[in-house]
């Protein structure tokens, strides 16, 4: 039984990890990015705008669906690793 608990303490940890770590990348992207580095990012040219523009229109979209599957494809590998696996 403490195993159990302790089992599922570990889990929960890495979960909040992996989502805490997803977070702060999203936040980087679609904060950071686009709102405060832009005037560093706007002499880079991508697709006929600045890259800070990119990354408010485009880029924080992206990044998003990005994080989706990487967290799909990352609870995937923890709940293998625990046993929870469908």
């Amino acid at each position: 039984m403490a195993d159990d608990k302790s089992n599922a303490a570990e889990y929960w940890k890495a979960n909040v990890r992996t989502i805490v770590g997803c977070l702060v990348v999203w936040a980087f992207v679609s904060y950071g990015c686009a709102i405060l580095f832009r005037p560093l990012l706007a002499g880079i040219p991508v697709g006929g705008t600045d890259l800070g523009f990119w990354f408010a229109q485009q880029g924080s979209i992206l990044t998003f669906i990005v994080l989706i599957f990487f967290y799909a494809w990352k609870m995937n590998k923890l709940d293998e690793k625990y046993g929870l696996g469908e």
